[in-house]
């Protein structure tokens, strides 16, 4: 936690005059300053919370602690540098765009249409989406199906280890409440109808993604046998507090965080459970996060056990057939509830019920339906982001060149060592 670190550092300054830094991922303004004014540290090290918001000092200076995008420590910024990709972050989604696309985390372009923007949905992709089309001064309807804005990070930030994740929303809404040119319709959710009858002569549907029920995925291309029954549910099933009874058999055949998780609430609720992994450890792709030895230790200690290297072949009333990812030797569980974290299908109907009739598109205005975010590829948050910043930036301008990568030009530079 933020300033956890305190009581190990607070010695340094008694036992040298040279300045002293400190690191600990600090996000809150009110923390820094306090170890500053209380003579803990000299300087505050913020190499993550600086990833998200690059003007995080600038904006404590002149007081505006609500314009600093908060790190969320997801640590995407490490793994996508690990792989030696451009770098990214869930919250700045300029972050690694810079030189590549041009994107500044703050400044952005003018509009260049009078054309107004109908964003069909307020989770991550939406948010951004609406958020920066409103800075560029293009007239902004968010329409939202539920009261609540948040979309995918209201349920996930509910679990256990994910507060953070809700500063993602947060964010988001605090500066589109301060923009004028942007309308938010909570509880409405649209028919295509509704979409060609209102007006906007820009549709993005930015309506998500949902967790299959029949187990397909990276293991499974097709349904699970009795993966269709009333004992096999979902992790919206779980984020709802449906009823589930134990013991609970999980497949994880996501690599990310989600089964992890899903597994901990479950278990918090009093259930024995057993979480089957496709992998050879559960919530693999961590590793690149550094989150994987955290996570293992909290679903041991939770007393949960883990069956890893093998996939769900079969459900049964009452229990599983399993099967080793190699060898396919079966075994069986017993099982009174089953929950699937495999992969998830976007929400997309409504993008195909309006584009089936583009003469009726036409005829209402509308220029363009573009899906964005998870409705058109279930990603990661920080792509989602990402998509929805893309989309703005994009609008009205020039169809952009594919730049997977953008490097710097020396041939003209002076030598580094002359002679």
């Amino acid at each position: 936690k933020e300033g956890a670190q305190e009581s190990y550092v607070a010695f340094a300054k008694k036992v040298t005059k040279k300045p002293v830094v400190g690191v600990g991922r600090f996000t809150s303004p009110d923390t820094m300053v306090s170890q500053i004014r209380r003579g803990i540290l000299d300087f505050i090290g913020a190499a993550r919370p600086s990833i998200a918001d690059p003007f995080l000092p600038r904006k404590i200076e002149e007081g505006r602690p609500d314009d600093i995008r908060e790190c969320i420590g997801c640590n995407v910024c490490i793994a996508y540098d690990g792989y030696g990709a451009p770098i990214r972050c869930t919250q700045n989604p300029s972050m690694g765009e810079e030189w590549r696309r041009g994107w500044h985390p703050e400044i952005i372009a003018a509009k260049a249409s009078d054309d107004s923007v109908l964003v069909i949905g307020a989770g991550p992709a939406g948010l951004e989406c609406a958020r920066a089309l409103g800075q560029r001064g293009y007239q902004v309807h968010l329409a939202e199906a539920t009261k609540e804005l948040g979309g995918r990070l209201i349920p996930e930030s509910r679990l256990p280890g994910l507060a953070e994740y809700i500063r993602v929303r947060d964010y988001r809404v605090g500066q589109i409440n301060k923009l004028t040119n942007v309308s938010i319709y909570r509880d409405s959710r649209l028919t295509s109808v509704d979409v060609r009858e209102f007006g906007a002569a820009r549709v993005v549907m930015a309506t998500g993604a949902g967790w299959r029920r029949d187990g397909c995925g990276k293991t499974h291309m097709r349904p699970v046998p009795g993966s269709d029954g009333a004992n096999v549910f979902t992790p919206e099933d779980v984020f709802a507090g449906q009823p589930i009874a134990g013991p609970v058999v999980l497949f994880d055949d996501d690599p990310y965080y989600m089964g992890g998780v899903i597994a901990e609430a479950l278990r918090a609720r009093g259930l024995a459970v057993t979480l089957v992994t496709s992998n050879p450890l559960v919530s693999e792709w961590t590793y690149a996060t550094l989150e994987l030895p955290m996570i293992q230790s909290r679903l041991m200690e939770a007393d949960i056990d883990i069956i890893a290297n093998h996939k769900v072949t079969d459900i049964a009333e009452g229990a599983v057939e399993l099967a080793c990812v190699f060898t396919e030797k079966a075994r069986r569980l017993q099982a009174a509830s089953v929950v699937m974290v495999t992969t998830r299908l976007p929400n997309d109907a409504l993008y195909h019920e309006l584009t089936a009739d583009p003469d009726a598109l036409k005829a209402a205005g509308i220029r363009s339906v573009t899906r964005i975010g998870d409705c058109l590829v279930p990603a990661l948050i920080a792509a989602a982001v990402q998509d929805g910043h893309r989309y703005a930036q994009e609008l009205d301008g020039p169809t952009p060149a594919d730049v997977p990568f953008r490097v710097e030009d020396i041939r003209h530079e002076p030598p580094l060592y002359p002679g």
